[in-house]
């Protein structure tokens, strides 16, 4: 966060997984108040093995990233439980709330060392 202006937000998707399917994270981050961040997240899962199986071939790209770039649909029940845990571990200073493209959202507060 040190890195970007007040005003302008982090964004990147990131994955993880093995050869059955791979979790997939679209996580925002911008400065909402002095000492306070803005985190956004969108989840969703790529299952391999049903595509390998059916389609001969495994995932195309565009499947691991989100519209308008991919055609990914986010999991609203995994982007829950992750964001809630989220909460949890960074103490959350603002009750989940959802926006118009498919994340969910808490507040933080930024702890720098």
């Amino acid at each position: 966060m040190r890195r970007y202006p007040r005003g302008r937000s982090f964004s990147t998707t990131v994955s993880l997984g093995g050869d059955d399917f791979s979790m997939c994270a679209h996580v925002r981050a911008q400065w909402a108040a002095p000492g306070q961040v803005k985190i956004a997240l969108s989840c969703w899962v790529v299952n391999k093995d049903t595509a390998r199986y059916l389609g001969g071939s495994p995932p195309a790209v565009e499947e691991m990233r989100l519209p308008p770039e991919g055609t990914a649909h986010w999991d609203e029940e995994l982007t829950s439980r992750v964001i809630g845990h989220l909460a949890a571990r960074m103490n959350a200073l603002s009750a989940t709330a959802a926006t118009s493209d498919g994340h969910l959202t808490i507040t933080v507060p930024l702890v720098l060392t």
